[in-house]
């Protein structure tokens, strides 16, 4: 499947009221996001696919692909996108396996070798992180802007640099060969989701040239 990751949003629905959270989700879209993870840590089964189901019926009205976090089962049984994979997941194997090969399978890679390792198992692209310290996990490891260049430059997939990144601080990113950007609390935490999403796009485009 085809997709454009230049605008990656990664949701965080803890703080929020389910309405809220569907507007927010709504309101990034409308500011150009391209590609969209529903990330729950801390729903059951059912709430996970019921939560995917409202957000799945928003992104297809502005044709932006829905990937799942972590759980291969609740991408099938909404049949959304893709699913994304970290080190504690699912091998990236068994998920297209199970998945398919016209689904989107991403990956977390923090080291070349990681990179290399989960092209070679079946990853459409890679997220790759954490640029600058978040809020969104306890323990942050920081990937410095030399292993991102790294990583971009050993696997002919699109690389995604995550990790507390905003409008404001995306030029250390100059120059290395991203195809978009991940936002979180970015996006999720603006007074405007769809105004946030609009600067970081359009930065995006700027330090891209």
């Amino acid at each position: 499947m085809e997709f454009n990751s230049e605008l990656y949003f990664i949701t965080d629905s803890t703080p929020y009221e389910l309405d809220e959270f569907l507007w927010r989700v709504e309101d990034a879209l409308k500011g150009g996001v391209t590609l969209m993870q529903l990330r729950e840590k801390n729903r059951t089964t059912k709430e996970y696919i019921e939560l995917s189901q409202a957000v799945h019926e928003i992104c297809r009205k502005y044709n932006v692909p829905l990937i799942i976090d972590d759980r291969v089962d609740v991408m099938l049984a909404v049949d959304c996108e893709g699913v994304h994979l970290g080190a504690e997941d699912m091998p990236l194997e068994m998920a297209r396996r199970l998945i398919g090969p016209d689904k989107i399978l991403g990956a977390t890679a923090k080291k070349v070798d990681v990179a290399k390792a989960a092209y070679e198992a079946g990853a459409d692209y890679l997220g790759v992180g954490a640029i600058y310290p978040t809020t969104t996990k306890v323990k942050t490891i920081i990937t410095s802007t030399e292993t991102l260049d790294a990583i971009c430059q050993a696997v002919p997939i699109p690389v995604n640099a995550i990790g507390g990144l905003n409008a404001s601080n995306m030029d250390v990113l100059k120059g290395i060969d991203i195809a978009g950007v991940c936002a979180v609390s970015a996006i999720m935490k603006a007074e405007s989701p769809r105004n946030a999403a609009e600067s970081m796009k359009k930065k995006f485009r700027e330090i891209k040239g």
